[in-house]
């Protein structure tokens, strides 16, 4: 089963594109959402996105565990997409949890799993340099865990004004 890794910037296209390839791999697909809604417009957001993807859809709400999640939803033997990692990192960071260690489960899982899988991630490398530490922080720890991602996955895509590039496989 092939690891598919959708990389790109803000409304770039690739959570749509990561959508429509998930689609095309099975009838039966679970939506691992990383986002939570802390504020009005993210809770409006989620719901859109809920919508948006209509029915065929299970959707797991998993902000921190995204590891366990996997392991659980790969045996039930749906297609998986997660959206997004750069969500979960932050997450990650926010609750002080060791991203490297968390990193290193993620791309371990990935390698052991035998379901499709699609990955959805920022690339927040492109643009100036953050003017704080904790900004800098983790756009560095997004760049080392896109990387590490990007490593596993058999198919890596960078999507930018909905058009997706094939960086690899």
């Amino acid at each position: 089963m092939t690891k598919t890794f959708l990389l790109g910037g803000a409304r770039s296209g690739k959570s749509r594109r990561a959508q429509w390839l998930a689609e095309q791999a099975g009838e039966a697909r679970i939506y691992v959402a990383t986002a939570e809604a802390l504020d009005a417009e993210m809770a409006e957001r989620i719901a859109r996105h809920k919508v948006d993807r209509g029915a065929g859809w299970r959707t797991v709400e998993a902000p921190l565990d995204l590891l366990s999640t996997l392991q659980a939803e790969a045996a039930a033997g749906e297609v998986i997409l997660v959206d997004c990692l750069t969500l979960w990192l932050s997450n990650l960071m926010h609750h002080e949890r060791d991203v490297e260690v968390q990193t290193d489960a993620l791309c371990k899982c990935l390698h052991s799993t035998s379901r499709h899988v699609f990955l959805v991630s920022n690339e927040v490398g492109l643009g100036l340099v953050p003017e704080t530490p904790l900004g800098r922080r983790f756009r560095d720890a997004q760049g080392r865990l896109n990387q590490r991602v990007a490593e596993v996955c058999d198919v890596v895509e960078f999507v930018a004004a909905g058009l997706p590039l094939r960086l690899k496989g």
